[in-house]
């Protein structure tokens, strides 16, 4: 059953999807009508879905790549529809739900029946450093959105050409306020799951794990976060450089993602 209502919520926010497509091409009004109501109701039935994962097979098996992605896309979503309450707009669900979609999308096609024999994985360390992680991944892609949109709009408003979708955004200011905001709340998140990350890896591994792709990869991101918040608050980086210098921090954060696929000591558990 829990795998029923991922794919129920897949299909329901394939509706949101293309609701974000048809915004693009401004045929997006009356599609909203549903669309909105639909997401809503898909994020119930994922919710379902992982509730009853963690019931019927122990909420271990969350921790498995494919239960992982599909949690990440719900809180996704979640940070989206606060955001869409909270701003009126559905305009950045043009960015937002293509991940949402492939996430669940790729956990409801390939999930698999686990079972966990390593004592590690029981760790309530490693149960706080990917729930961390997770947390910190939505709430910085919310940034990565918040950064593109503003890189769009002021460009538009430079050049007085502001496409219908874009005109319903929030102001420039309103903008980059949700990306700082996002930032402050998704960066002790990251940092809190890699402490636990390193305390972990050290027991297990020792200092050999420093070598790994994804550990160097994942400490590069953080990084970059960090050094975004210090400018924002020592030199007062606002707009533009704050922008560019956030979407750099998502594609390094992509990157330390899909570095799970390579990575041999270090990576999410696998079937």
């Amino acid at each position: 059953m829990p795998l029923l209502w991922l794919r129920v919520a897949t299909v329901l926010y394939g509706l949101g999807l293309l609701h974000a497509f048809l915004m693009l091409r401004r045929k997006g009004e009356r599609a909203g009508r549903v669309a909105a109501p639909a997401v809503g109701l898909g994020m119930v039935f994922h919710f379902v879905s992982l509730v009853e994962t963690a019931l019927l097979s122990g909420y271990l098996e969350l921790l498995t790549i494919r239960h992982a992605e599909s949690a990440l896309a719900l809180l996704v979503a979640l940070i989206f529809m606060g955001v869409y309450l909270r701003y009126k707009t559905p305009s950045p669900a043009a960015f937002i739900f293509p991940l949402i979609f492939i996430l669940t999308f790729a956990s409801a096609m390939d999930q698999h029946a686990m079972a966990f024999t390593s004592p590690r994985i029981r760790s309530g360390w490693i149960v706080f450093h990917v729930c961390s992680l997770l947390a910190g991944y939505a709430m910085l892609f919310l940034t990565f959105v918040s950064s593109v949109l503003y890189l769009i709009l002021s460009r538009q408003l430079k050049h007085k050409q502001t496409v219908s979708w874009a005109a319903r955004l929030p102001a420039l200011q309103e903008i980059d306020e949700l990306g700082y905001k996002s930032l402050l709340l998704g960066l002790p998140f990251m940092t809190a799951g890699l402490m636990a990350g390193v305390l972990v890896a050290q027991e297990h591994y020792g200092s050999t794990y420093f070598a790994d792709p994804k550990v160097l990869l994942s400490l590069l991101m953080w990084g970059i976060y960090l050094v975004l918040l210090y400018t924002r608050w020592s030199a007062g980086w606002r707009g533009r450089k704050a922008a560019c210098l956030a979407s750099f921090g998502f594609f390094v954060a992509v990157c330390a993602w899909g570095a799970n696929y390579l990575s041999r000591l270090h990576r999410f558990v696998g079937p």
